[in-house]
């Protein structure tokens, strides 16, 4: 069986669901070998938006790291992954990627991810969105980067929150390259 190896980041951003609801799916498929990092603020969020700890959340990833551990093996290009997906991705973290300001592993790792060719998908929570912000995605997406927010479709009609958040969840995880049956695919109308 080939293993796929993804880095998922977990921001400060609200949104924690998405990011929880994507290392579940991935931990209950066991070919998939996930490497997460979870920063300051997402662990703070995490514990204001859900009845979960950071720790739980950890515990769902094949290896967690800290965030200021820049020495940590997925800063380097030559520790081989598939893929990174910072879900939820907030600004401040958006602008270290698309100005290159590895200043925190996350950032390093998406930009080892960048650099190497590989898929990153930015999944940006925030809203409104001013020009600034705008300008940091297409600079993202000038180098590379995936930018897929968090948007729901409803085309599937989900009759609850869980519904919404796979089918999102499996939208990304499709884009990123891992076949999934958590969403569904639009067959057309009629």
């Amino acid at each position: 069986m080939t293993m796929f190896r993804l880095v998922v980041a977990m921001t400060g951003a609200s949104g924690q669901i998405y990011g929880v609801r994507l290392l579940q799916a991935l931990s209950a498929r066991g070919d998939v070998e996930t490497h997460l990092i979870l920063s300051e603020s997402a662990r703070e969020i995490i514990a204001q938006e859900m009845d979960k700890a950071p720790e739980d959340i950890e515990r769902l990833a094949s290896v967690s790291y800290d965030p200021q551990d820049v020495g940590a093996a997925i800063a380097s290009g030559s520790f081989r992954t598939d893929g990174m997906a910072i879900v939820p991705c907030s600004i401040k973290t958006l602008s270290g990627v698309a100005n290159s300001y590895a200043d925190n592993l996350v950032v390093r790792a998406a930009d080892v991810t960048l650099k190497e060719g590989r898929p990153l998908m930015l999944a940006v929570r925030e809203t409104p969105l001013h020009l600034g912000h705008l300008r940091l995605m297409l600079r993202a997406a000038e180098l590379g980067a995936i930018i897929f927010p968090p948007v729901p479709a409803f085309y599937s009609h989900p009759r609850n929150l869980e519904e919404l958040v796979d089918n999102t969840v499996g939208r990304m995880l499709a884009r990123i390259g891992i076949p999934n049956d958590l969403y569904e695919t639009w067959k057309g109308i009629g």
